[in-house]
């Protein structure tokens, strides 16, 4: 899914093509994309886009009076840049979003179409989508140790929680707790004032670091091939890889159609942390540490 990065490189791209423009007309060729009948998606076309955000991972479209475009691309949405009219592609096409000097188009891959579109009319119902969750960059130090400490879950949970943090998902997060030097399944809720101000910093630095990157290589062009996975990363993606700053292989935790990446030399003092499925498979001949793997 993009994540705070990914969809701060999109917005980079977007503004200066749309801002100002005249949004006129949006064609959607998926019915499962649009989530609202009220305001009517019909209401847009003709309208001047005065502004667009970002609201936790979802990208909001401003138009005048306050009328509001809500696009969550969820797992596998894309955005593409083409030429005006463009077409919507027939397999993965989900949406376009027609300018004079161009077509927004909206990609889905893969046989679940979960990106959504709302539109809604004021400031109000705008905020009726937002899941709560605070932006770290712009949080005090005690707010952050706050929100972290009011729900006892483990640390990759509650950064990927929208109810907790703002734009964080499951690669990022993986990124993150290696910088931290904390491990996936530490308990949010037992942390000492170091180690959550150690990992409030790694949450700034690592987004920081990454919007600055996605968002230069995107300069004067547009974002492609958004992923998840990059070779620039430390350990997310790179399971059996040695870790850039130990050289330790990477460790994974599997659970249903998600993975958490670690390093056990870095992050959880050489042990090997137990992988839900293969560890039950194993049981005595799981591996406890890095020596015994």
């Amino acid at each position: 899914m993009p994540e705070l990065p990914d969809i701060e490189a999109y917005l980079a791209a977007m503004r200066p093509k749309t801002i100002g423009s005249e949004l006129t007309g949006v064609r959607v060729s998926s019915i499962s994309l649009l989530k609202t009948f009220d305001p009517p998606l019909e209401e847009a076309s003709g309208r001047k886009v005065e502004g667009i955000r970002r609201l936790g991972k979802r990208i909001v479209f401003e138009l005048c009076d306050e009328l509001f475009l809500i696009l969550h691309l969820m797992v596998a949405g894309r955005l593409l840049w083409k030429e005006p009219n463009a077409k919507i592609p027939g397999k993965i096409g989900q949406a376009a979003f027609d300018f004079a000097d161009g077509t927004l188009i909206l990609t889905e891959a893969g046989t679940k179409k979960r990106a959504s579109l709302h539109v809604v009319r004021g400031e109000a119902a705008l905020a009726d989508h937002n899941r709560g969750g605070i932006e770290v960059a712009d949080a005090s130090p005690e707010e952050f140790a706050e929100r972290l400490r009011s729900e006892r879950h483990t640390l990759k949970r509650s950064l990927t929680d929208p109810r907790l943090f703002s734009g964080i998902g499951g690669a990022y997060s993986d990124e993150i707790l290696h910088r931290a030097r904390l491990s996936p399944l530490s308990r949010s809720d037992r942390l000492n004032d170091e180690e959550v101000e150690r990992l409030r910093h790694a949450v700034i630095d690592v987004m920081t670091e990454w919007t600055d990157r996605l968002v230069g290589e995107a300069e004067g062009g547009f974002p492609t091939g958004v992923t998840a996975f990059r070779p620039e990363m430390a350990v997310h993606g790179r399971f059996g890889e040695p870790c850039p700053d130990c050289g330790s292989p990477v460790q994974r935790i599997r659970y249903a159609s998600n993975e958490t990446n670690y390093c056990a030399g870095c992050q959880t003092d050489g042990k090997v942390l137990a992988d839900r499925a293969m560890s039950r498979l194993l049981k005595d001949d799981w591996p406890k540490s890095l020596d015994e793997l």
